[in-house]
């Protein structure tokens, strides 16, 4: 089984890696207009870093709560 995931990574890479010799001398793509207006909030890191600050807060204060609630 993992020989298998082994070789179809591997031959995933190559396929990667030939799509990128291709393309090395084209431009990037225009950036949609919404994004440039508000670039940290279209950006899905910035909201996953946002929404993980979000729970571990929300679990620091139900712990807090659990703790001197018994």
């Amino acid at each position: 089984m993992a020989a298998g995931v082994l070789a179809a990574s591997l031959l995933y890479t190559f396929k990667v890696a030939r799509q990128q010799k291709a393309l090395k001398n084209e431009l990037d793509t225009e950036i949609p207009e919404k994004v440039q207006d508000h670039p940290y909030s279209r950006n899905p890191i910035f909201l996953t870093y946002l929404i993980a600050a979000v729970l571990v807060i929300l679990f620091i204060i139900y712990k807090a709560i659990d703790l001197y609630a018994s």
